[in-house]
């Protein structure tokens, strides 16, 4: 991705090259995604369905929670707007209103993409019952390994050099201590002036040669542990991501066109690896294609992502656990903060600041967002008892202060979960506030309900007119070998 977009903005006066090799095979556990990566495949003028085509993708309108406040509990985190505003008021204070007067439905009642996405359905552009209803937005689940050959054939063809090879050893100016060039297996020399390191979990650059430090945060999000196996194609097409708890942490459900990805994210301190690779297996919608594959990782960030000369990418900055989808985010996001505080010949000390403390805020706000999941839970499990008496961090214990007493969702600055987003976890935790906006209580109770009525009906015309998933990928987008299939 970094490749390709560098490849693709900086053209003529620069010269990137890739240091990569056929021998290390990538993680691949990021499969869904969250809207902005069509932002990021529109600014590199990628079409859409041939990237669909290309990658086995299916589409996502959000994700399923399954189990996670109490055995038989089910809400959505959906994409997109929920309700429609009142002047300044927002629509979850009516809504609340409504649910206090007895008068409102589900709050998934209010989503598009909910209500899509439950029914199993799927379209593009603006929407044909109502003008009123938003475009229904939308991301996707995709083959990692197939995403990258597709992003390697665009980098190329932009102009990247291919540099085959592992690094061996990582050079550095005496004076400086900036990274003055890779040396190859076979001795070969790959110089530069900035290095971005995509090198994973090892950090070769960033950690292994610059000593950058690691904020270590297990304490707040204590599974340490993942193993990801793919299984046959499902025959349920669902346009969601589905995150199922267990005592010990949770599973992910991944369709694509010509395969599932599946993967158990767990706690060592609370299940054994072979009882996850049991457990996992024994969950399957389909039969595996391949043995579960183990993956170790320390929930946190590196201290500093930009040092010296190094920008750390992926991986090798950190690791937040795929519950909401927002890895490959957040190397998109990395990508256009080094664009846009790309140094000239000189790096300046504020540059690295200004990058770092971006990146701090972007990590710490999804950080409190996937702490939110675990803390507000009715399980009994030794595991969820102890995430009930996690030490919350300020910035999220002063969100749900503000929550819980007239339901106010403040949005800080850029932070990556919207109001919208917040409100459906709050909600499906079983978070709820004492009151409401004050404003909510201005109108009769049977003016509330005809509002909250008027609005879910809406949805559901929408959703009756969609085609189905599958039927909207094989007119549009399907794979090849998945029609084969």
């Amino acid at each position: 991705m970094t490749a390709a977009a560098l490849g693709h903005f900086l053209g003529q006066g620069f010269r990137i090259r890739l240091v990569e090799s056929e021998e290390i095979g990538i993680v691949g556990v990021g499969e869904a995604t969250i809207p902005q990566i069509r932002l990021f495949n529109q600014a590199l003028g990628i079409d859409e369905d041939a990237f669909v085509r290309a990658t086995q993708a299916t589409f996502k309108l959000g994700i399923e929670f399954l189990d996670w406040l109490r055995p038989d509990s089910r809400y959505m985190h959906a994409f997109g707007n929920i309700g429609r505003d009142s002047g300044l008021l927002a629509f979850h204070h009516s809504w609340l209103r409504g649910r206090r007067e007895g008068v409102a439905a589900d709050l998934g009642a209010y989503s598009l993409n909910n209500q899509a996405a439950l029914a199993g359905r799927m379209q593009r552009g603006p929407a044909r019952t109502a003008q009123v209803l938003p475009d229904m937005p939308y991301a996707f689940h995709f083959d990692a390994g197939l995403y990258a050959a597709f992003l390697r054939r665009f980098a190329e063809g932009k102009g990247v050099e291919r540099i085959e090879g592992k690094i061996g050893e990582v050079v550095r100016d005496g004076e400086t201590g900036d990274v003055a060039a890779l040396v190859l297996d076979g001795d070969r020399r790959v110089e530069g002036d900035v290095f971005i390191d995509c090198t994973g979990f090892r950090g070769l650059l960033i950690e292994g040669a610059l000593k950058a430090g690691y904020e270590d945060w297990t304490h707040w999000l204590p599974c340490d542990r993942a193993m990801a196996v793919p299984s046959a194609r499902a025959a349920d097409l669902t346009p969601y991501t589905r995150a199922t708890a267990h005592d010990a942490g949770w599973q992910w459900r991944i369709p694509l066109q010509h395969r599932t990805g599946n993967g158990i994210v767990y706690s060592s301190a609370h299940l054994s690896d072979d009882e996850a690779a049991a457990r996992l297996l024994a969950n399957l919608d389909t039969a595996p294609l391949a043995e579960p594959r183990p993956l170790r990782f320390t929930t946190g960030k590196r201290r500093e992502l930009w040092k010296a000369n190094v920008i750390a990418v992926g991986l090798a900055s950190g690791f937040m656990e795929p519950l909401e989808s927002t890895s490959i985010h957040m190397i998109q996001s990395a990508i256009e903060r080094i664009l846009k505080l790309l140094p000239g010949r000189c790096i300046r000390q504020a540059d690295r600041d200004e990058y770092n403390r971006q990146a701090d805020f972007e990590y710490a706000r999804i950080r409190d967002f996937l702490i939110l999941h675990y803390v507000a839970n009715d399980r009994e499990a030794p595991f969820w008892r102890e995430r009930r008496a996690t030490e919350l961090p300020d910035t999220l214990r002063a969100k749900l202060e503000l929550w819980r007493g007239s339901g106010h969702i403040v949005r800080e600055h850029e932070e990556l979960f919207t109001e919208v987003g917040w409100l459906q976890v709050l909600v499906g935790q079983g978070i709820m506030p004492e009151g409401n906006h004050p404003l909510a209580d201005t109108p009769p109770r049977a003016q509330i309900a005809e509002y909250l009525d008027i609005l879910a009906q809406l949805n559901m015309r929408e959703v009756a007119q969609m085609p189905t998933h599958a039927d909207f990928i094989v007119a549009h987008c399907a794979a090849p070998t998945a029609v084969a299939a």
